[in-house]
């Protein structure tokens, strides 16, 4: 369960943050995380309140938003999503295809307590 290095990484970073800003606490951290990120975001929930213990982020909610996969077509040009195991283009079905997203865990924002 990598989750738990993954969280207290995103802590600390949410942490330096709310530092940097002088604020008392984290209220909430958004995250981005898609399906081909390696992290399972239902660990992560669960990692979370061990992670955040005893820091500014110890009351702070935790929002997962699922990002789709996106790929780009290298025969028609076009952009669609894609199935995590099938990375075809939805529009002419070709296989030639560049990953544009689905990859990522993204921090989006916080909601700083001041």
């Amino acid at each position: 369960m990598h989750e738990l290095a993954v969280c207290q990484a995103l802590v600390a970073q949410s942490i330096d943050i709310a530092q940097q800003h002088a604020a008392l606490g984290v209220a909430v951290i958004r995250l981005h995380i898609g399906p081909l990120s390696g992290v399972e975001p239902a660990l992560l929930q669960s990692a979370f309140p061990l992670a955040a213990a005893g820091t500014l982020a110890a009351a702070a909610q935790l929002v997962i938003t699922p990002q789709p996969v996106r790929v780009r077509c290298k025969t028609c040009g076009a952009d669609s999503e894609a199935t995590p195991n099938r990375l075809l283009c939805g529009v002419c079905g070709d296989y030639h295809t560049q990953l544009v997203s689905g990859d990522e865990m993204l921090l989006v924002n916080l909601e700083l307590i001041t």
